[in-house]
């Protein structure tokens, strides 16, 4: 896999995605064409990581970093997320 669809796709999955995908650089795949739309729009670091896991395994630290990323993106891992919960509560 390419050093900078690993790279950019860590802080810009969607935007990565749409540029890989007009150039024709997408990394290869086993996913069926239906399902690279459907995860592209609704899910990108999910297709990403699918992506990662079938060229480059799942004991890669690129692997760990995009599982970490998606993690903390899916459930508001930081403090400026918990505090704007919080004022939108108290109004």
């Amino acid at each position: 896999m390419d050093f900078y669809f690993l790279l950019f796709s860590l802080f810009f999955p969607r935007i990565t995605m749409l540029v890989y995908l007009f150039e024709g650089w997408y990394p290869a795949n086993l996913v069926p064409n239906w399902l690279d739309i459907v995860l592209g729009v609704f899910a990108p670091r999910i297709l990403i990581l699918i992506y990662i896991y079938q060229n480059m395994g799942y004991d890669n630290i690129w692997f760990a970093a995009h599982l970490v990323v998606m993690i903390l993106t899916y459930f508001g891992g930081s403090k400026e997320t918990a505090r704007r919960r919080r004022r939108r509560r108290e109004t």
